[in-house]
């Protein structure tokens, strides 16, 4: 670690970009390949399940069971979309229509610069971070990039000069207003808990994760038991703001041909799904660091306690590992969670999702926050916080 932090800056910042590629582009290859097996288990049918190199297939028991799993088809698949032809349609404004998916990629490779994976504990009994870029105002850079992500939506929508990539892409910015209000307003009860009066604020993600670490009832109790309401909003809108059925709805088939993307095909079309498969992955990230402990393994139970119970205080790199594999768990489970939504719901009409966003989710997250402040408010006046 001393010689990685003792090369140039700009050295640095391009490992740190090369780090985030190479495990953000398999992550999102892998959740295609994995919602496709779990929409068949759930709909009880094997999925894919034939795709094989022959040198895999000579293999016993390991090559049929790799088959039968589907892992090779996540290799196809890739070298399908990436060396098929690129088709570029002649009625499209060209220079726009190729930067979408590029637009697309910058914040899904870029939010996760603010998202801690994992921790270990110092030689001072100090919990560390594990992170690229620890700021005092991770989240709202999350939020602020997170939020760019529409744009390319709506440029391919609009460089498409078709009707149905155009309504898409109006589509999406829509929805993208009327949720992220309410996804933002349900965190500040999260932030007003733990910035207590005469300290220092702070945005960070770390900061709320190392308040669910203290000790006592209150204290490492996880913020969805402590605040349902604002986890229940916070999702919702997460499923509105990645575009997830329910909320697909820049890109429904039924009644939008493909959406936004309709005029895509080959690799620039892979590009879209792998930056919103990011978003999902960069999503489920915050919500278990905001409301599920981020690597504490349990709730009451911190990453403190459980390396004294396994003997690993003294093995700062034991620790961080296990930490960041505890955490990656949770992202993994909700990430499950996305995909048994969409293969269980059935997709919400536009006007119903407007009225969702709008005069449902919007009030109940603006009730949610004045109620949250009355209760902080209250506990600091009576001195039992």
């Amino acid at each position: 670690m001393d010689f990685f932090f003792e090369l140039p800056l700009w050295v640095q910042a391009a490992l740190k970009g090369l780090a985030v590629i190479a495990v953000i582009f398999p992550i999102a290859g892998a959740c295609s390949m994995a919602e496709r097996k779990v929409s068949a288990w759930i709909q009880d049918r094997p999925g894919p399940s034939r795709a094989i190199p022959p040198w895999f297939a000579i293999i016993p028991i390991i090559g049929p069971f790799l088959q039968r799993l589907g892992a090779f088809h996540l290799l196809a698949d890739g070298g399908k979309l990436l060396f098929k032809e690129d088709p570029l349609p002649g009625h499209v404004n060209k220079f726009y229509f190729v930067m979408a998916p590029l637009v697309a990629m910058i914040p899904a490779l870029s939010t996760v610069a603010f998202v801690p994976f994992g921790a270990y504990v110092s030689e001072a009994k100090q919990v560390v971070p594990l992170i690229l870029a620890n700021v005092d105002v991770g989240l709202l850079g999350v939020f602020a990039l997170a939020s760019l992500g529409v744009y390319s939506l709506i440029l391919a929508g609009w460089a498409s000069n078709s009707k149905y990539p155009f309504l898409g892409g109006v589509r999406a910015s829509a929805q993208l207003i009327s949720y992220e209000l309410s996804m933002t307003l349900s965190v500040l009860p999260v932030f007003l808990w733990i910035n207590a009066p005469g300290q220092s604020g702070s945005l960070s993600l770390a900061r709320v994760v190392e308040y669910q670490s203290q000790p006592g009832f209150l204290g490492g109790m996880w913020f969805v038991f402590l605040m349902p309401v604002s986890a229940f909003i916070f999702l919702v809108a997460l499923f509105a703001e990645t575009n997830r059925q329910p909320f697909d709805m820049p890109e429904s088939e039924a009644d939008l041909v493909g959406g936004f993307h309709t005029e895509y095909g080959s690799f620039k079309w892979s590009l879209f799904f792998v930056a919103e498969y990011s978003h999902m992955t960069v999503g489920s990230a915050v919500f278990a660091l905001l409301f599920l402990g981020g690597w504490n393994p349990l709730p009451w139970v911190s990453l403190q306690t459980l390396g004294g119970w396994l003997h690993l205080t003294g093995h700062p790199v034991v620790l961080g590992i296990l930490s960041v594999l505890i955490f990656i768990g949770k992202v993994l489970a909700s990430i499950f969670f996305f995909m048994w939504v969409r293969w269980t719901l059935p997709r919400f009409r536009y006007d119903q999702v407007m009225r969702i966003g709008w005069k449902q989710l919007l009030p109940l997250s603006i009730l949610n926050l004045i109620v949250y402040t009355c209760i902080i408010g209250g506990m600091e006046y009576f001195g039992h916080r």
